[in-house]
């Protein structure tokens, strides 16, 4: 039987909290910045949760499940 792989993109984008919920980061603050506000460019630095309704295909996607 073939070994159970993570799905790399996955492992590089999520990480695993304490308590087992799943931490991300926002989108859009790559390139395209000056048009975006200092407010909203704050916001899109930090991490955030993953919603709870796609919590189960990223655990799958991680091997968690």
């Amino acid at each position: 039987m073939p070994k159970m792989k993570t799905i790399s993109s996955a492992k590089k984008r999520f990480k695993l909290t304490g308590t087992g919920k799943i931490k991300r980061k926002h989108a859009f603050k790559s390139h395209i910045l000056t048009k975006k506000s200092k407010k909203r460019k704050l916001a899109l630095t930090k991490t955030t949760l993953v919603h709870k309704a796609d919590e189960n295909n990223v655990k799958l996607m991680l091997r968690l499940k």
